[in-house]
């Protein structure tokens, strides 16, 4: 079949390179504009355009996905199918071209966690299992019906970062067993149930302050679910601190650690030599790793051979 791949992320890529190695044809690649960064305003692209310019792929990047000429040039290029991995909400003038139409790969087991930040909300929930979802594209977004759906276990010791590599190679996977399913035209749709459906809001800097009026739990999956980007954290003492691993304490590793001479306390946080340790709604939980503002990533470990959160 003849298909244009759009994408704007890494999370992409691998489907992207999926189809390239398959007996597939990739007439052309979306995403997203390029952007100007640093002083100097030099000009990035997205890691889906790079790959694409990389190996010599047609690429188009439109401001707007409405513009009637690239939509024109969409139509000329006579596609049998859109393949939509981590990119923009298509307009329904552009998804229905395709004469085998346009499916989206999206993070989850749809219809849970429908919207932009799947993984995130996830682990910030504290599921145990996840998964990928391939579904053709209709106006609502993230609403079609169901074409594979492929079940993936969390880790306890799983974060934002973890998770995405394995649901970017498994939804590799899933994109390539899809089209093989629409070429042959042996499948059969799943209508999602919207009953169960549950939203995945965009992650906004509100979202990943830490409360230590919360559970324990709900910190230690927040910082899961926001590791290592954007990062979840805590202001104190006028200075903000990005957290990103931490551990659960129980009842009696907590009475060892509270007893020791060396433990010093402020606005529930705990402090010794090796441990950093807060005080939340219903339990203590460990720091592992944070940032201090305007400094690098460390360990609990080596922030207290130069910093105090004690002062």
């Amino acid at each position: 079949m003849k298909i244009i791949f759009m994408g704007t992320p890494e999370f992409a890529i691998p489907s992207l390179q999926k189809i390239l190695q398959s007996k597939h044809e990739v007439i052309a690649v979306v995403s997203t504009p390029d952007k100007e960064r640093g002083r100097g305003r030099h000009i990035t692209y997205s890691p889906v355009k790079d790959f694409a310019l990389k190996n010599k792929l047609e690429i188009y990047n439109p401001v707007s996905l409405k513009d009637p000429e690239f939509i024109s040039t969409l139509k000329e290029l006579k596609p049998d199918l859109f393949v939509v991995v981590a990119f923009r909400i298509l307009p329904k003038e552009v998804y229905s071209i395709p004469a085998k139409g346009s499916f989206n790969l999206h993070g989850s087991l749809l219809p849970q966690y429908r919207g932009a930040a799947p993984i995130q909300w996830a682990l910030i929930n504290g599921d145990k299992q996840t998964g990928v979802t391939t579904f053709f594209l209709e106006d609502k977004v993230d609403t079609g019906n169901i074409i594979v759906q492929e079940k993936l276990p969390i880790n306890d010791e799983d974060d934002f970062g973890s998770l995405h590599d394995k649901m970017m190679m498994l939804g590799a996977d899933v994109v390539l067993r899809t089209i093989h399913f629409i070429d042959s035209g042996s499948y059969s749709l799943t209508k999602q149930n919207d009953s169960l459906a549950s939203p995945a809001p965009k992650i906004t800097k509100e979202i990943c302050e830490i409360n230590l009026n919360q559970s324990a739990l709900g910190i230690h999956n927040l910082v899961r679910g926001l590791s290592p980007y954007p990062g979840a954290y805590f202001n104190h003492n006028g200075k903000s601190y990005k957290v990103f691993k931490t551990k659960m304490v129980d009842g009696g590793q907590w009475s060892v650690v509270n007893s020791q001479s060396n433990i010093e306390s402020k606005d529930k946080i705990y402090q010794s030599r090796k441990g950093i340790f807060v005080q939340t709604k219903n339990g203590v939980l460990q720091i592992l790793e944070l940032q201090p503002e305007d400094r690098k990533r460390m360990t609990a470990e080596e922030f207290l051979r130069g910093y105090s959160l004690i002062n």
